[in-house]
């Protein structure tokens, strides 16, 4: 989708659709332009509010974002993502178990994550207050007053150093942490939002506490509402939640991402018949100034599925790969630009050799004027299914929100997709890819002598 809450999510990978599904979505896609008014504010503690009035169904969305995500972990890799998980085993004296039956009681869906820019807890509630103020009160206790119990802490502590165990058998899982740890090096980004086994079994309650106080507090979070409620209605909601936290401070800016001086490439040895590939460099950010043109050239080249320009070489004129793909992972600093496909072993170099020339072949001349028009079509037709319910859209308002990309940028997408030439994506792709200076990872077994 064009925007994705969560880092670790490709952006911009609309599959293309059958034509009838085109046509009858082309006539739903001019009412972007009259989306819902965002209705914004700041709570007397400093927390940012976004708000959308949507009285279609009698219920309510509502999230609250914290720049508390895995870059923010510092010498305490995993921290982040243990403090959020810990957030709904204990709070205010109730148990996990109570917590989850208080919840379903009132027939409220509670849910919480973790990556590496941001953090977040998500309400969803019918609006009815008999249901909603319960659930309210439950909700804000679970944000404001976590126990961080032992005995639930050792658990998912287990949980996490197993899953960490686990990925030390999963190729790709492998490639992903290398390239992370290869592209960014000492930037927080290099950091696996799971942590590692050393860090994990290092970590400690009084750790998760201490992270919580510094980052879950108002001055560092958005609120989002999205629902059928009045705006008098929804400010009495953010005050009870986010004046429920101490004031605190905002997270520091994170540090610029310096790119690769030149190209590497890591060879990692793993006993399978299939091999991983990633290939990549620092991307861009949210609020690019070059998103448009990068995000459109990508789902020409590798972002449309079976369709793209890298597929169509490696996959369908080759069969050298099932799947392969290309995607930008936009963030507070430049996420990954990463290009990849999984192969057998004794066909990697062939696919690696398709796949660099495919990235060349597209920076060099650029799209075609029938590629671009496929592209803006499927893109602009498909872009009503993503704000098509209540949860959507508060995904969508807390990315806009949580990275302040303007308050229009919903209502403007289809038009800025539009107004893509093909001439800026290849001077995107010509200032910002360079074939030279990318990060190649390999997992996969050995190659016999000769091959």
């Amino acid at each position: 989708m064009p925007i994705s809450l969560h880092g670790e999510q490709q952006d911009a990978t609309f599959r293309p659709l059958p034509v009838l599904v085109l046509c009858v979505l082309a006539a739903f896609a001019a009412g972007v332009d009259a989306a819902p008014e965002i209705r914004n504010w700041t709570t007397e503690k400093g927390a940012k509010v976004l708000f959308v009035q949507a009285a279609e169904l009698p219920m309510v969305d509502i999230r609250l974002v914290f720049r508390a995500g895995a870059a923010r972990d510092g010498e305490q890799s995993g921290v982040a993502s243990l403090t959020n998980a810990l957030l709904d085993q204990g709070a205010g004296g109730l148990d996990a178990d109570r917590i989850a039956r208080g919840f379903e009681q009132y027939g409220a869906e509670l849910g919480n994550g973790s990556e590496r820019d941001m953090a977040w807890l998500s309400l969803r509630s019918l609006t009815d207050d008999k249901l909603l103020n319960p659930s309210l009160e439950l909700f804000r206790t679970v944000l404001s007053a976590p126990d961080f119990p032992k005995a639930d802490f050792e658990r998912e502590q287990q949980r996490t150093l197993v899953g960490l165990q686990y990925e030390k058998q999963k190729p790709d899982a492998i490639v992903k942490k290398a390239f992370y740890r290869g592209l960014y090096q000492s930037h927080p980004y290099a950091n696996h939002p799971a942590g590692t086994p050393e860090s994990v079994q290092a970590l400690s309650v009084d750790a998760l506490r201490a992270f919580y106080r510094r980052y879950y507090v108002a001055q560092n979070a958005t609120v989002v509402i999205v629902g059928d409620l009045s705006e008098k209605r929804a400010r009495g909601i953010a005050t009870l939640l986010a004046d429920s936290l101490a004031e605190g401070r905002a997270a520091e800016p994170l540090p610029d991402v310096v790119g690769l001086d030149t190209g590497e490439e890591l060879v990692i040895e793993h006993p399978s018949k299939q091999s991983h590939v990633l290939l990549g460099a620092p991307g861009m950010r949210r609020g690019d100034a070059d998103y448009f043109p990068l995000y459109v050239g990508n789902h020409i080249l590798g972002g449309s599925g079976l369709v793209s320009r890298i597929s169509e070489e490696i996959r369908e004129k080759r069969g050298l790969s099932y799947s392969a793909y290309s995607y930008f992972i936009p963030m507070e600093r430049e996420g990954p630009y990463l290009l990849g496909f999984q192969t057998r072993n004794d066909q990697r170099q062939e696919a690696l050799s398709v796949l660099r020339d495919t990235l060349q072949a597209f920076i060099d001349k650029g799209p075609t004027q029938k590629e671009l028009e496929a592209a803006r079509n499927n893109i602009v037709a498909g872009f009503p299914l993503q704000v098509a319910s209540n949860g959507k859209i508060a995904e969508y308002l807390a990315v806009i929100g949580f990275y302040d990309l303007p308050l229009d940028y919903l209502q403007r997408f289809t038009q800025r997709v539009e107004a893509v030439t093909a001439q800026q994506i290849q001077d995107a792709y010509r200032r910002r890819v360079d074939p030279e200076r990318l990060l190649t990872v390999i997992v996969g077994g050995a190659l016999e002598s000769g091959t």
